[in-house]
């Protein structure tokens, strides 16, 4: 530091205190800025399930139950439901408009509607 001072003075003392306390304060705010709280993360599991579902109910109507569009589709929510059962170990029910526990979910649910 002595060496600083001699060569930038003052000011090449407080850039280094200034950057040593830039880093402390940013190290320190960079977990909580990562975490993410369960709300945050439901809801993103939560939009993610209800476009598929979204997605399928169109697909159903534009080109039938059986189309290999709604297949595709209904592929996409199972993902989607697993997605959030694997992460969570709950998922999202668009039809019922509540979280489910267990993995009870029928990928052949919208045929019925």
């Amino acid at each position: 530091m002595h060496h600083l001072r001699k060569r930038w003075g003052a000011a090449g003392s407080w850039a280094v205190s200034f950057g040593i306390a830039a880093a402390m304060v940013v190290s320190s705010g960079a977990p909580r800025a990562l975490a993410q709280s369960r709300e945050d993360i439901d809801e993103r599991c939560q939009r993610r399930i209800e476009h598929a579902e979204h997605e399928l109910h169109e697909a159903i109507e534009h080109h039938g139950r059986n189309s290999r569009q709604a297949d595709h589709e209904r592929r996409e929510l199972r993902e989607a439901r697993e997605r959030c059962w694997n992460e969570h170990h709950r998922w999202w029910s668009e039809h019922d408009r509540r979280w489910h526990e267990e993995r009870d979910w029928d990928d052949r649910d919208h045929d019925r509607d």
